[in-house]
């Protein structure tokens, strides 16, 4: 066996997991077959095996599924698929139902598949450390707990019970293990494990799972049982109207889990794999898988930022600019330890600033999340002033001020000067191009664009853009500074609107498009919410401020007028700029936009938007308006990478998803393309292109570039 080792002194049969040339154990083709091998030799050696032992040879237990030979699966591999889940439960209950007590020894995280080689023993045994993470998140990547996890888990906790752990992918640490009653015991280290497990062992010569007992009771009941049946009758509604049916794995989990509490164990593990085997081969899981594994951790690992350049460390950093953006980014800095200067031009506005803070933290110091003494700590991080002296040894300055080339230039050459040595510049623009701000630096190779999302303390995403002249080292310092923070920083560069206020753009643009075409807003919006964004566009931008978009328009024909061009306001932007100018409707800060916010109730559609745009006439097919929104966002992606903006796969999906809210369901803006086939979805372009406009219009080099960045999954060498 090349994945498993396998041992048996003084009756103890030891299985440690180590699969050779990986960091991590996993569900790979070779462990497979080493399983079957394994079940086979334990069975011959029954009678010498008096207590069996699950170890790993990795800092971790277990890591979980081959993800990578799931990205190669097709369609047709479903039936496949189900064999190999079925070999591997079989194996699975071979250990299980020997008669022999089964313990694991968890010195590390297991998750996902992981969770599921845990559940194999009769007795968990975990390292004390609240780093250590169990839990089955196949959800989040499009999955189910198909290797017995679902069926398992559900008979340990109950249908209620497991619902967090299944449905919401939610992990827990040994302690919350232990407490929940799926851990059975702690001990401080790893080198205490294995004489725990031989002391329990010991103790219970004769062990079976609780499920084989023919007594046991699933807790809370049955799905049959008129206390759970009355809330199971409106949960797949309920689940509908929070997936939108785009979502297929939390549907399937749900029915896996009910359909299993009403069979015994072996056929509750076959409708798993049957659910299991048609989701993994699906688009959905796919996308999922490449995006928030692959991508995400292709980011985490530094994949974007400059090689060769030392870590950074923040110490010091200076904001400029005390509204609810500077106030935002002083709490993200000061709850990860870093002193902080708040300046503004007054001091109230700089306390005010400063007292975002405390009010992010009161509801958590309300629940007893945080304490008193954490959050005055946390606060007094934070020197709220407006002295421009203050700012004095920083070693980052971020201005954080209107959007306005002006002001931004100004505050730069105030404070740039007050830097540390060595220190450098940011602007926080979410639309001006770094390069032209960076002309009021003394020193633009050591100015970055950081660009933070509205609210900061939800907001995960962070954009740096590199200018023409931003060297390197400010590069990765500017993406170990957002790392210290605890966010998801994407690298693109410069350009006007960078990648993601560029793309947001076509969205909102393209729903007030559609209002222009006599569309009503209603259907606009539904459009939107079918196709997996968060909120319509028509909401997105009253909340941005309609206003500020007619100022980047404004702005854009200034700039454009200057270099002796003319820009040529697309049909969404001129509507706009209707609603702003004719209509004073300027968003929701504004008193109102595309819709009313009265002070006792909901918002609604303003009414005369019925009178001023819709047409009678006006016709509409819903899947081709969101094919509108989903696919003219796309196109914007893929021509940001055509044109340098972006120069990675995994920056365009992150960054779509977590920044301006592409679905999730898609893997993110590219993704969707490659998701639904290249040649698919020019021929779907071209068509939106004939009827749309240059929107939908992808250039020769454009399309080169789509297919130049297509992710490959190389099959692996045969065993």
């Amino acid at each position: 066996m090349k994945t498993i080792r396998y041992d048996i002194a003084d009756g103890i049969a030891t299985i440690t997991f180590d699969e050779p040339d990986s960091p991590v154990n996993t569900m790979c083709l070779q462990w497979q077959q080493d399983m079957t091998e394994l079940a086979e030799r334990v069975l011959q050696d029954r009678e010498a095996i008096r207590g069996i032992v699950l170890a790993s040879n990795k800092t971790s237990f277990f890591a979980g599924a081959d993800l990578k030979g799931t990205m190669r699966l097709k369609p047709e591999d479903a039936a496949e698929v189900y064999r190999g889940i079925e070999r591997v439960k079989k194996n699975f209950r071979t250990l299980e139902t020997l008669g022999k007590p089964v313990v694991a020894c968890l010195n590390g995280s297991a998750l996902g598949g992981g969770w599921e080689v845990a559940l194999i023993a009769h007795h968990r045994v975990a390292v004390d450390d609240p780093k250590i993470q169990f839990g089955t998140p196949e959800v989040n990547l499009g999955l189910i707990p198909g290797a017995s996890g679902i069926t398992k888990m559900t008979r340990l906790l109950g249908l209620m019970g497991a619902q967090p752990c299944i449905m919401e992918a939610k992990l827990f640490d040994p302690r919350e293990g232990l407490a929940i009653g799926v851990v059975h015991e702690l001990v401080p280290d790893a080198g205490s494990l294995r004489a725990a497990a031989l002391a329990w062992i010991d103790a219970h010569p004769q062990s079976q799972q609780p499920w084989d007992d023919k007594n046991y009771r699933i807790p809370g009941g049955t799905p049959d049982s008129p206390r759970l049946a009355g809330m199971l009758s409106v949960a797949p509604a309920m689940l509908r109207q929070k997936t939108r049916g785009l979502y297929p794995a939390p549907e399937y989990a749900l029915a896996c889990m009910v359909e299993g509490a009403l069979v015994d164990f072996d056929t509750a593990l076959r409708i798993e794999s049957r659910y299991l085997a048609r989701l993994i081969v699906s688009p959905v899981a796919k996308n999922m898988i490449n995006t928030f594994f692959f991508d995400m951790n292709a980011i985490k690992s530094g994949r974007s930022r400059p090689k060769d350049v030392p870590k950074y460390r923040p110490r010091k950093v200076g904001i400029l600019g005390a509204g609810m953006m500077g106030g935002g980014i002083a709490y993200a800095q000061a709850s990860r330890g870093i002193e902080t200067v708040l300046r503004d031009v007054t001091q109230e506005k700089a306390e005010l600033g400063k007292a975002y803070s405390t009010k992010v933290t009161q509801p958590r110091v309300d629940k007893g999340r945080m304490n008193a003494g954490e959050q005055q700590a946390l606060v007094a991080r934070i020197t709220a002033t407006e002295s421009l002296k203050a700012l004095e040894g920083c070693e980052l300055i971020i201005e954080a001020v209107f959007e306005n080339r002006e002001l931004k230039a100004r505050v730069t050459r105030e404070a740039e000067p007050l830097l540390a040595e060595g220190g450098f510049f940011a602007s926080n623009t979410s639309t001006l191009p770094i390069t032209g701000l960076a002309k009021a630096s003394a020193r633009p190779r050591k100015f970055v664009g950081i660009h933070f999302f509205s609210p900061v303390d939800k907001m995960k995403l962070v954009e740096i853009i590199r200018g023409e002249q931003t060297d390197d080292e400010t590069i990765a310092r500017a993406f170990d500074y957002v790392q210290a923070l605890g966010k998801t920083p994407i690298v693109v560069n410069d350009s006007r609107g960078f990648f993601t206020s560029r793309v947001f753009g076509t969205f909102v643009m393209e729903g007030a498009a559609m209002v222009s075409e006599g569309i009503p807003a209603a259907v606009v919006e539904q459009a939107g919410l079918q196709a997996g964004m968060p909120v319509g566009p028509l909401a997105v931008l009253d909340e941005t401020a309609l206003s500020l978009s007619v100022h980047v328009l404004d702005q854009t024909r200034a700039d454009l007028r200057a270099e002796g061009g003319t820009y040529i306001a697309t049909p969404g932007e001129l509507l706009v700029e209707r609603m702003v100018k004719e209509f004073d409707r300027n968003g929701r800060a504004a008193g109102g936009g595309f819709y009313e916010y009265p002070a006792d109730g909901r918002k609604f559609l303003w009414p005369k938007l019925k009178e001023l745009f819709e047409k009678p006439d006006a016709a509409w097919d819903m899947q081709e308006l969101k094919d509108r929104l989903l696919y003219r966002q796309s196109v914007e992606t893929a021509r940001c990478l055509a044109e340098g903006v972006l120069t990675t796969v995994h920056d365009a999906n992150i960054g779509s998803i977590f920044g301006i809210g592409f679905p999730g369901w898609t893997g993110g803006a590219l993704q969707f393309i490659y998701g639904m086939g290249i040649d698919v979805f020019l021929h779907r372009a071209e068509v939106l292109a004939s009827k749309y406009g240059p929107g939908f219009v992808l250039a020769p080099r454009v399309k080169e570039a789509i297919r130049r960045h297509e992710p490959k999954w190389d099959a692996p060498p045969a065993p």
